[in-house]
């Protein structure tokens, strides 16, 4: 279990955002000021796989402003990374998206990450580290259910506002909602004022 742990101490190579190649990309090195979203997926150049990372590279600016930085990992090269950057979506591909991708070639990640499956591809795993590089929250995936990029957007405003303010987040939370005092009187009188919008 990752989650509470720190993530393992992993390098690699990986097509940058810029499009250049890292031949020694270090994970702690790229870890944003408030933390970082490390998503595996199976495959470039195939179908649900296109879509995530889009819609993760849409919503790059929203993990940015919040001091998030966002890497994808899969067992492919660099190369075939690259071709897919170059490639336009409506021709399959993802086009320049603006996060690294780490090209896990020796299956590494996927396997300290636990995500590793038939010793061939990446599950659909997602963590959110911390500015540390505490997890502190992982999803997986089966490889043909696609996943919620604005729920890890959810989970980002969820773990800031804990580090911030000691609170915790009841269920549905939202950023600009109420915390609740981690203690009976606290979850009392938010259930009180709440239950009902459960």
């Amino acid at each position: 279990m990752l989650v509470t742990n720190y993530a393992p101490k992993l390098s690699g190579v990986a097509v940058l955002g810029n499009g250049q190649i890292e031949e020694n990309f270090d994970l702690y090195q790229n870890i944003g000021p408030k933390g970082a979203v490390v998503f595996f997926y199976p495959k470039d150049f195939t179908f649900v796989c296109p879509s995530e990372i889009i819609a993760f590279d849409h919503r790059f600016k929203d993990f940015q402003e919040r001091g998030i930085n966002v890497i994808g990992v899969s067992c492919d090269n660099e190369f075939c990374h690259f071709a897919w950057r170059e490639t336009e979506p409506k021709q399959g591909g993802i086009g320049r998206v603006q996060f690294p991708l780490v090209a896990d070639l020796k299956k590494e990640w996927a396997r300290a990450f636990d995500v590793l499956f038939d010793e061939a591809v990446a599950l659909r795993g997602s963590f959110l580290l911390d500015k540390d590089g505490k997890v502190r929250h992982a999803v997986i995936n089966d490889l043909p259910l696609g996943r919620n990029i604005d729920e890890m957007v959810r989970m980002v405003d969820t773990m800031l506002f804990t580090n911030e303010h000691g609170e915790v987040c009841p269920a549905g939370w939202n950023k600009g909602d109420k915390g609740m005092k981690a203690n009976t009187a606290g979850v009392a009188e938010y259930l009180a004022q709440n239950s009902d919008k459960l």
